[in-house]
């Protein structure tokens, strides 16, 4: 929801896909999504279900947080791992540029059954596909079958970004080109590593390499930062910008959604990123 967000608002069409609860909650959720230009007609509210609840603890020194979920192992069935295959729609997805997949939902079933379903829907409708691993294990049933869902979802997918941490876990290695290198031989044709304050390093298939500093800004919170990264990669894709570009844009976006609280209300608007560029000196048409 996050990338989604972000995308939104810096003026790309977004639109996701998704289970909420019968409740307040799913209620929130999809006005929040409307108010910020996200497509929620494959929005599927799941009566008799609630909607899962995540707490995000901060720290206030260096703006590192953690996470505490209501939701299955921990909970009954919730809203959002209750997606099935026939809550999907086929045109929906052939239609879009990029289907942006989140590791998160595939821990459970029968999400991840749908999840599948629409990647290879994508797939054979010629939509690039972009993974990114949302590593929570304590929301999988076990280790084995993170892995290996990990593993399939990679297989299919044309764009994959990991943070640091993700790499290490997924690919065994925290060394940028190393876990890049790993990762192309899993299936995707680019891969980016978010290295937060070092920056970010993307590699092709074909050799392109793009490692690029981070943007020097105090952080307040680091909530959503991995997802503005994404927001930014994505939308230069979907306008044709070259590897560089795009990876730059994507500092730029997660840059500043370190500088504020909260995930969806740090995502900036295209006129903030345009700021942030020009005061950074980076000369940029966006």
């Amino acid at each position: 929801m996050n990338t989604a967000v972000g995308v939104s608002r810096l003026g790309v069409s977004a639109g996701v896909i998704t289970a909420v609860g019968g409740d307040p909650f799913g209620d929130f959720l999809v006005e929040v999504l409307r108010e910020n230009k996200v497509d929620v007609s494959n929005v599927r509210r799941k009566e008799g279900r609630r909607t899962s609840i995540t707490f995000v603890a901060n720290e206030p020194t260096t703006g590192e947080r953690t996470f505490l979920f209501y939701r299955k192992p921990w909970t009954g069935e919730t809203a959002d791992s209750s997606l099935e295959r026939e809550d999907i729609d086929l045109g929906y997805i052939s239609r879009a540029e990029v289907l942006h997949v989140s590791g998160f939902a595939l821990s459970q079933q029968p999400s991840r059954r749908a999840v599948f379903h629409a990647m290879r829907i994508a797939q054979n409708s010629g939509v690039a596909i972009s993974f990114d691993p949302t590593l929570r294990s304590d929301v999988w049933d076990s280790e084995e079958i993170l892995r290996r869902t990990y593993r399939r979802a990679l297989g299919l997918s044309d764009i994959a970004t990991f943070s640091r941490e993700e790499a290490q876990f997924v690919l065994g290695t925290s060394d940028p080109n190393k876990a890049a290198a790993k990762a192309l031989r899993l299936g995707p044709s680019t891969v980016g590593i978010k290295l937060g304050a070092q920056g970010s390093f993307v590699k092709t298939a074909d050799g392109e390499v793009i490692r690029k500093p981070a943007f020097n800004v105090k952080p307040v919170d680091t909530t959503g930062a991995g997802d503005g990264w994404n927001a930014g990669f994505l939308i230069g894709i979907c306008e044709g910008w070259d590897l560089a570009k795009s990876v730059t844009v994507a500092n730029a976006v997660g840059a500043l959604v370190v500088t504020k609280r909260g995930a969806i209300t740090a995502m900036p608007y295209r006129t903030e990123l345009k700021t942030f560029l020009t005061e950074a000196g980076v000369r940029l048409t966006i």
